[in-house]
């Protein structure tokens, strides 16, 4: 090994010790490089929090800082960027998924690349280590000159940076945002399409020249994707299929309907009827929303919303006459239903119990339930026929009447720490009403007695934190206003609302995913989004269950 191999090597131990290369699909590191190259490469990766990381080609290495906020051309932002271990040159082409449990467990693009030149300077290893590195950018979205300063607030071990651009430059543009620009440069895709369905994993073991290996199908329309854990998780994912949404032809005949008729959608044959009936009344000056307007719905929203559905049998809220009249719980497939709507029987029920549940699985199926006024939809936790083991543990924060949002966003954040602290994956959700839930995916295996022991000891310990905001008392009129956290949720044939349907509400808000950091917007609201607004949200950020949709983790000891 020559001295420059060495301490290439030197300075990627610490990148290697982090990392289990025989689980994560990242490069090791371990083939040579040479010293001379001037790429710069920055990845998104929606890892616990979303952030950018630019890494800077240096003596061998990919020397790198993650910067929470991204990267911008806006003069006048003063990006934090913390200066974390050095890479391995391989990783300038990573894309793909690192799996859950792993250290920066998430979904990684290639946001943007090129070649950089360190400024005012010929000797930029000295730069750095002296805390003042002016360079320029020569990539597809990032140009011109930046400068990346220690802060001097910091006056810890150094790692606190901040990354600016400069005013005086041509390629500077004031309001930049990289939210604004989310796909790869690499594959055209975003992080949400990335995590969805990998192309490619790495293999550390070969030259990086063939570390990338394309992720194969087990069946048409599925991906399969590998995962592991870490903290003595074991973790693994398991393939699902996908749908495709309805066609501008087929949606155009939907729009083309009087106010009842037979629509063709997905090789289905569906009879619609009172297309015109209000649902939902208008909120906030809007306009109301029809049944038409919800089958629409529940048909472009299959694709995303079919996952949470799928091998589950369903209980589904009704408000055939909207929202305004009273609703009632519904769960026995009706005489009318079509032959080709998949029902399950459970053989454990009672006598005088459902017997047949309606198990959706496909655009049809949705756009059929739409139809029957079937406007909240609750699928069970665990899959037909392996009804008494759930594949979800469910954390369910239930405001007192003196909750305030502000009370139910402290509560959703200690469940993050907690979560982060027993090194399991899950995601909070609004709920489109008052509540966020935190949804944990589970290996098949557990009892519901044993989810919900699970689940009650982890709420328990939140709860003693804030003691003020807590009641375990049954019955509302006894928490004197307080929240509940309800692990009760955990039992059989008791459900929570499925992610992305709509709630029994003026304007039809929807329940949807977030991401951890999210938790933080000061414009978040538990029914920010509704069937007409939720699209926009899918199509710049994706959905952040999918990261963890396919996830079965073993609970930790507690």
């Amino acid at each position: 090994m020559n001295d420059a191999t060495a301490k290439r090597s030197d300075r990627l131990a610490k990148y290697q010790k982090m990392r289990d290369f025989s689980r994560t699909p990242e490069p090791a590191g371990e083939n040579r490089a040479s010293a001379g190259g001037d790429r710069f490469v920055v990845q998104r990766h929606r890892a616990r929090r979303r952030h950018y990381d630019l890494r800077l080609e240096l003596d061998g290495v990919l020397v790198s800082w993650a910067v929470p906020n991204g990267p911008t051309l806006d003069p006048k932002a003063r990006r934090l960027a913390v200066h974390v271990e050095d890479h391995p040159l391989e990783y300038a082409d990573f894309e793909g998924v690192i799996p859950a449990g792993e250290y920066g467990g998430g979904d990684v693009i290639v946001w943007d690349r090129g070649i950089w030149q360190p400024a005012e300077t010929d000797d930029p290893a000295n730069a750095i280590e002296a805390g003042n590195l002016h360079f320029d950018l020569y990539g597809e979205k990032l140009s011109g000159r930046f400068v990346l300063v220690r802060s001097k607030r910091d006056e810890s071990d150094g790692k606190q940076w901040l990354l600016l651009k400069k005013k005086t430059d041509d390629h500077a543009q004031p309001g930049w945002d990289p939210e604004e620009h989310p796909r790869s440069v690499k594959s055209g895709r975003t992080n949400e399409e990335v995590a969805a369905a990998p192309e490619a994993m790495w293999r550390s073991d070969l030259p990086a020249a063939e570390a990338e290996v394309p992720v194969e199908s087990p069946a048409p329309k599925a991906k399969r994707r590998s995962g592991s854990g870490a903290k003595g998780t074991p973790r693994r994912r398991v393939a699902r299929p996908t749908w495709d949404p309805p066609t501008d032809e087929e949606l155009a005949a939907l729009d083309a309907l009087g106010n009842k008729g037979k629509w063709h959608v997905a090789g289905r044959e569906l009879v619609l009827t009172n297309l015109d009936k209000v649902l939902f009344p208008a909120r906030d000056g809007g306009q109301p929303v029809t049944k038409r307007d919800l089958i629409r719905y529940h048909a472009l929203i299959a694709p995303v919303m079919l996952p949470y559905l799928v091998d589950r049998p369903l209980n589904t809220h009704r408000f055939p006459n909207g929202v305004d009249k009273p609703g009632f719980w519904h769960k026995e497939v009706p005489s009318h239903a079509p032959d080709w709507l998949r029902r399950w029987r459970y053989e454990g029920a009672d006598a005088d119990d459902t017997q047949w549940y309606i198990v959706p699985d496909s655009v049809a199926s949705l756009a059929w339930l739409a139809n029957y006024g079937a406007l909240e939809l609750h699928a069970w936790t665990s899959r037909a026929p392996d009804v008494q083991h759930p594949t979800w543990a469910l954390f369910d924060i239930d405001p007192g009447a003196e909750t305030s949002f502000d009370d139910v966003l402290v509560l959703a954040r200690l469940h993050g720490t907690a979560l982060e602290h027993l090194g399991i994956e899950g995601r909070p959700k609004v709920t489109g009403q008052r509540g966020i839930q935190v949804w944990v995916p589970i290996k098949p295996g557990y009892s519901y007695a044993e989810t919900r022991r699970w689940v009650e000891t982890v709420s328990k310990a939140i709860g003693k934190t804030v003691p003020d905001l807590v009641s375990w008392a049954w019955n509302k009129s006894q928490r004197q206003g307080q929240a509940r956290l309800d692990y009760t949720q955990n039992v059989i044939n008791k459900t929570l609302v499925a992610p992305y349907s709509a709630r029994p509400r003026p304007g039809a808000p929807v329940s949807v995913p977030l991401e951890w950091d999210e938790l933080d917007d000061p414009d978040l609201e538990p029914n920010r989004w509704t069937i007409r607004t939720v699209f926009d949200r899918l199509a710049t950020t994706g959905d952040p269950f999918a990261a963890i949709l396919d996830l079965e983790q073993e609970l930790p000891t507690l």
